[in-house]
Parts: C-alpha cells; structure tokens; sequence
C-alpha cells in the first residue's frame, strides 16, 4: 500500500508540475504577445538578431530545401507516371512544396539553429545573474531582450521560407526533368493548375506563426534556466524537443483549418 501510495503521489506531482509549467508557459507568451507593440523598439537589438539567425539558418536552410524538393518531385513523379497524370507533377510537387514541405524546413532550421541560440544566450545572461540586474534597474527583460529576438525570428522565417519554396521547387525541376527524363514544358506550365495563391500565403502565415512559436519557447527555456552551464544546456535541449513537438502540432491544426476556409481549386 506504501508503495502503491508513493507511487501514486510521484505521478500526481510530476502532472501538477506539468501543469504549473505549462501555465507559466503560456502567461509568458502572453506577455511577450502583449509587449510587441509596446515602446520603447529596441531597433538596433532587432537588426542584429536578425542578421544573426538569419547567418547561422540560410546555408542549412538552403541546403535541407533541395533533397526536400528532390524526394517531393521524385515520389510525385513516379506516382503520376503509374497513373497516367504525367502533366500534373509539376503541379502537385509546387503544392507540397510551398503549403507543406517549405514551413516545416523553415521552422525545423529556424527552431534547431536559431532558437538554441537564443535559448543559450539567454540562459547565459540568467546564470550569470544580468537578468537579475535588468529587473533591478527597471528594465523589462522581456522587453529589452525576448521582444527583439521574437521579432527577428518572425522576420527571418517569413524570408527564409520564400527561399525554400524556391529552392525547393528549382530541386524538383532538376530531378523531374533531368532523372525522371519529364518534360519542362509540361513541369512549369502545370504550376498553376492545383496551386494558388492562398496557398503562398498560408505557407507564409505558417512559417510566421512558426517563427514566433520557437522564439518564444527558446526564450522561455532560456530565461527559465538554472543550475550552471548543465542547466544552460539541458534547456537548450528541452527547447528544441518542446518546439518539435508544438510545430507539428500547430501545422496539422493550420491545415485542417486552411483546407477548411480555402476550397480546393478545380
């Protein structure tokens, strides 16, 4: 019975500090949301952390976007070829590119590369006790800090996904035309035959939603960390884990509700 109860109680703690952090979570978010348009804009803040995600993500970014058109344009080929719909490759593999495929690259980069920075930076800035002097100044470090690197995470998701639809769709027009021996008359023409415009901007919408959701969950993590360098690095880790997970998530729930406020084109 003892071990039954200790058991008992070890699982209602661990739900209940889930719980607890899951809420901490979300007021957090709430505040970053809430303080975004707040003055004072920390403008110089903004431009170098944009330069820097945008540094450490575009070449993995660029390079991850090719095999991602590649397999798309390749799976898409032979299926098409099997049923007789040849002509419409170039359609299908350009609308799981730029809907599907190009967010989920960006936000996979975005969250692995950009978001672990920013989660260790601050957490560096946490142990080393400067978040505690901001706040002893005055200074919010939400505003100072969190707002400016949510920002430019936005801004560089949104750029970067424009890259990878385009790298992403040139990729598959290499491999359709020059492996699977298509015809790019055929490729290009079929580009808008199943594509439309709302899916460039839900792709666009994704990657922004996208963008904020890592640099949030970094920055959380981050400001959140304890313990030395150990704790630095286990909420970089947690970080990463708990961004793969909600991106996911929020892409299936994005798209039910894109397929459900945009028809089809026929």
């Amino acid at each position: 019975m003892s071990l039954t109860g200790a058991a008992s109680g070890a699982v209602s703690g661990a739900v209940s500090g889930v719980l607890r952090q899951t809420g901490s979570f979300f007021a957090f978010a709430l505040d970053v949301l809430r303080a975004l348009p707040r003055r004072p804009f920390q403008g110089k803040e903004l431009i170098q952390q944009s330069w820097f995600v945008a540094s450490v993500t575009i070449l993995p970014t660029t390079l991850v976007s090719i095999p991602f058109g590649a397999v798309i344009a390749l799976q898409l080929g032979t299926l098409t070829r099997q049923l007789g719909a040849q002509s419409y490759t170039g359609a299908a593999s350009v609308l799981a590119v730029i809907r599907e495929a190009s967010p989920i690259v960006t936000a996979l980069l975005i969250a692995g590369a950009g978001g672990s920075a920013i989660c260790a930076d601050l957490g560096s800035r946490k142990i080393r006790e400067e978040i505690d002097a901001l706040e002893v100044l005055g200074i919010s470090p939400i505003q100072r800090l969190v707002v400016p690197r949510v920002l430019a995470m936005m801004l560089v998701a949104v750029l970067l996904n424009g890259l990878v639809s385009v790298v992403g769709v040139c990729g598959g027009y290499f491999f359709n035309v020059i492996i699977q021996g298509g015809t790019p008359g055929a490729y290009v023409a079929s580009f808008t035959a199943l594509a439309q415009v709302p899916d460039l901007w839900a792709g666009e919408i994704k990657a922004l939603i996208f963008g904020v959701i890592a640099a949030v969950v970094a920055a959380y993590k981050g400001l959140n960390a304890a313990g030395g360098p150990k704790g630095v690095g286990d909420a970089v880790n947690q970080s990463v884990v708990i961004t793969f997970m909600l991106l996911f998530v929020v892409n299936f729930v994005a798209t039910a509700v894109y397929f459900q406020v945009v028809p089809g084109k026929l």
